[in-house]
């Protein structure tokens, strides 16, 4: 209704607006809105370059989360280990999740891998997913599949033969090679472009650019991501001496990588 709050699929409506370069107004009349209610959320979310219907829903979701009643909030109402503040690590979790999904991941997916990173354990099993984040089973296991595609967590059995999912010290490093090596099929197909189209023409030093760029992208990350590797195996601890949460020394403290 004119005046309410905008709804996720109108959003989704104004997005497609935008991409087809609409004027306000016709994206307006089309979701019976003001024209000024469309123009203030296109700008306050990105602007017409970088509007996005998800993260603008995730951020209205967000300000509502931080004006309710810490009465209200069943998740902070949760005890927590290590005598944290439950109201701020649930923060910090929503901003988390906001800044994955900014990153390309979708909402659930980005819950999911928040709620392993923030879990001491850094393991959890399907249900003990769908409890903590009030979603479906199916809304997990979608989210996790896609997770393991990218290699951003695995699966492992525990003692009682269920499927966990757990985010370690290896997870990073090794996405970090395969987005390095996903573009090997891209270089060896714009290479493939250069023998068609012809050496020294145009369109053949285009496509070899690109692919003497992503060549060397790929090796400048995969030789950092070795280089830097060991800093993922860090352990941090603290001293009976200093406060709880103030580091004061690692059992392990990574040399400097080597300039490359």
């Amino acid at each position: 209704m004119p005046g309410g709050r905008l709804s996720q699929q109108e959003r989704q409506q104004i997005a497609l607006g935008v991409a087809d370069s609409l004027p306000y107004a016709e994206i307006a009349r089309r979701l019976d809105r003001p024209t000024s209610t469309i123009t203030r959320e296109v700008m306050r979310n990105g602007g017409p370059t970088a509007y996005r219907a998800d993260l603008a829903h995730r951020a209205t979701e967000r300000r509502a989360h931080r004006r309710r009643p810490a009465s209200s909030r069943g998740a902070e109402s949760v005890p927590q280990p290590h005598g944290r503040d439950a109201e701020a690590v649930a923060e910090y979790e929503e901003t988390f999740t906001t800044v994955l999904m900014a990153s390309g991941l979708t909402k659930m997916t980005a819950r999911v891998l928040t709620c392993l990173f923030t879990t001491d354990a850094g393991s959890l099993t399907a249900s003990q997913l769908a409890q903590r984040l009030q979603v479906s089973p199916a809304s997990i296991s979608k989210a996790i599949t896609f997770l393991e595609s990218q290699s951003l967590v695995r699966r492992e059995r525990d003692e009682r033969r269920r499927d966990r999912y757990v985010v370690d010290d290896e997870l990073f490093y090794q996405a970090t090679i395969a987005s390095a090596r996903s573009n090997d099929q891209l270089v060896a197909t714009a290479r493939q472009g250069v023998a068609i189209l012809g050496p020294n023409t145009p369109a053949a030093t285009r496509l070899e650019n690109i692919a003497r760029f992503l060549d060397f992208i790929s090796e400048s990350i995969t030789r950092a991501a070795e280089q830097a590797r060991e800093v993922l195996h860090t352990k941090l601890e603290t001293t009976s001496a200093a406060p709880a949460n103030q580091v004061q020394t690692t059992d392990r403290q990574p040399s400097r990588p080597p300039q490359p």
